[in-house]
Parts: structure tokens; sequence; C-alpha cells
């Protein structure tokens, strides 16, 4: 078949007209259907099979693999599966269909991710359960560490992540390749349901990763304050621990401009806003000027952070947004009082500003 014919296949199985898709490779014989049994399209390398699993066709799924001769595991660029395309989407019949016609349950892709760990970014639980029930492995690991479990826990959804507890209850005690556990997955993407799930079974509420980060840490400085209220609630988690560099949970929200975290961490929780971190000495206001957050620097003077604090090289907050280049967040904390000054190794925060704007700023005198 040429270009032409085959990109019109093509179309017809994307939209579902099993009919019109049947009768032309009918009426083009054997050269036809040899024709869509080989042919990869584009880019990304899919097959017709591809794209009806994707769209959730499963009478021609069923047509493309019985009558065409299309082989079950054909795989694109990203050695996806059709099984893959049918998992990730939702679509339980043509999961079904390709299962029968004997499709690897635990076929894997780039990145070693299988149809499972895809279902489990739909919450699409009839998906899961099919797979599952032709013996899916809920335990497998992708590249980075992950498996299904880690995802569903991602994406929050409580009856998935319960029904993945029934068929292997300890699925848990699992951590990704940087030592994530499922609740700190959770607790970073605010699943304050799947939380309290993890937390009933006993999951370590205090666990770190690689980076010395804490499930509660996470909540933070993603600004789930609801989550980390449980943590806190419940299992009386550290709100002053510290990670591999030394910053507590009051740093971690300054860099991501968790406003409302920090007033949950200084006016609930009373911790210290001037508290230093461990090594460089940094505050949780040289941070937030650092990652240039203004609206931030801003609640952090609020809640009684020292605009004059000098870390242990000696620098302010403002050589900390000359550093980063933050001129937004250099004219906040200039319009605040703060001046420039050297720092312990005489070096001032204009003469660390190389953008345009932030030199124009220190040379408009504003300071």
């Amino acid at each position: 078949m040429d270009e032409n014919a085959l990109k019109q296949l093509m179309k017809l199985t994307q939209e579902g007209q099993f009919s019109s898709l049947e009768k032309r490779i009918t009426s083009g014989g054997s050269a036809a259907a040899q024709s869509v049994r080989i042919t990869h399209f584009g880019r990304s390398g899919d097959t017709l099979l591809h794209y009806a699993a994707r769209q959730g066709h499963s009478d021609i799924v069923e047509y493309l693999v019985g009558v065409v001769g299309m082989d079950v595991e054909v795989h694109n660029n990203d050695y996806k599966r059709p099984l893959h395309e049918a998992a990730s989407m939702g679509h339980q019949s043509c999961v079904r269909c390709l299962l029968q016609r004997g499709a690897t349950v635990d076929c894997l892709k780039k990145a070693d991710w299988t149809p499972l760990m895809m279902s489990c970014t739909r919450r699409n639980l009839d998906v899961i359960q099919e797979l599952l029930s032709h013996g899916a492995d809920p335990a497998l690991k992708n590249k980075d560490g992950w498996n299904s479990f880690h995802i569903a826990c991602r994406e929050g959804h409580p009856l998935v992540v319960q029904h993945l507890l029934h068929v292997a209850p300890d699925i848990w005690r699992t951590e990704s390749k940087i030592g994530r556990t499922p609740l700190h997955t959770a607790a970073m993407h605010g699943c304050q349901d799947v939380v309290r799930i993890l937390l009933e079974r006993c999951c370590p509420p205090d666990s770190i990763d690689s980076c010395g980060v804490t499930p509660f840490m996470d909540a933070i400085r993603n600004g789930h304050v609801s989550v980390a209220r449980l943590l806190l609630e419940t299992h009386q988690v550290s709100p002053a621990a510290t990670d591999n560099v030394g910053a507590q949970p009051v740093h971690q929200a300054a860099v991501t401009g968790q406003d409302e975290a920090l007033r949950f961490l200084v006016r609930e929780l009373k911790v210290d806003v001037n508290q230093r971190a461990t090594g460089i000495q940094l505050t949780a206001l040289h941070y937030a000027a650092k990652e240039g957050q203004t609206s931030t620097i801003k609640t952090l003077l609020e809640l009684g952070a020292d605009l004059h604090a000098r870390d242990g090289k000696g620098r302010s907050a403002l050589h900390m947004a000359s550093v980063g280049q933050h001129v937004d967040a250099a004219m906040a904390l200039m319009q605040l009082g703060l001046k420039d000054s050297e720092d312990a190794s005489g070096t001032t925060a204009q003469q660390l500003a190389k953008k345009p704007d932030a030199v124009r700023l220190f040379e408009s005198g504003l300071q």
C-alpha cells in the first residue's frame, strides 16, 4: 500500500471506523494486510494496533490481531506495546482483549514501566484489577526504583491504594533508588487520604530519603499544611529535623515560597524563624532571597525574620538575591531598608550582580 492509503487507515483506526477499515484492508488483499503488519508511523513508531488500543477501539484491536495477524507484542520506538497504551488510557476491554490474545502482562517500555504502572497513573481500578487477575506483579520496579504502589500513592486514589495493599499487603515496604518511600510520595503530592492509610499500616513517619528529607519536610515544602498537620498530630514527627545539608522545614518552605506553611511553622509550631541551617548558617530569609521569592521575603519579615542576619560567610539576604540575579527580590530588600555592604571576603552584593537589570538597580542609588 502507498503512504497515503496507509495514512487513511491510520485515520480510520483513530476514529474507530471499523467497517471502513476492514473493507479497505480486505480489498487490498494479502499485500494490504502485510503492509499493516509491518508499518510504523512517524517519530513515535506507533502501529495501527497502538492507535486502536490507545483510543479504546476493542473491535479494531481484535480484528488487527485475530484477522490481520498483527503481533500483539509489537512495540514502538519507546518500546511501548499496545497493552501499555490500553492500560495507560484506562481501556479495560482492550486490555482484556490483548491479554486474552497472549500479551505479556508485565512487558516493559523504556524506563522499565509496566502496563500496571501506567494504569496506576490513571486511577482506573477496573483496569488495575484486570491486569492483576492476569498475574501482573505490583512489586516490579522501574529504572528509578518506583513500583506500581509508589505511583498509586502519587496519584492519591484511596481505592487503588487499598486494593494494592489487599493483594500485596507488604508492598508499602519499598523504597526508590534514592530512598523515598510511598509515604514520601503521598506527602509530597498532598494526598492526605493516602497518607492516613499508610500511617495506619505503620509506615515509618520519620523515614528519610538519601537527601535526609522526611515526609513532613516534603509536605511542608510543597505547601500541604493539612498533610503536615496529620503527620504531626498522629505521629509527633519532628518539625525541626534537618536534611543532609542542615536545612529544616522552615528553610525548605522558604526555598519554595510556601507562605502558608511558614505561618504554620512559626505561629502554630513556634519554630524560630531565624533558625540557621547547620554548616553555612543560612536563615530562611537567605534561602527566600536566593530563590527570588519576593512575596515570601515579606512574609518572613512579618513573622519576625531578622532583615540584617548574616550567614557563615558574612553574606546578607541582599548578597543572596544578587547571587541568584533576582532583581525583584533585591529591590524588595532594599525598599525594606537593607543596605548593601561587604561580606567576610570584602564582596558587596552590587559586585555579585551580573544581569543588566540587577546592575542598573544598584547603580540607581536605591540603596
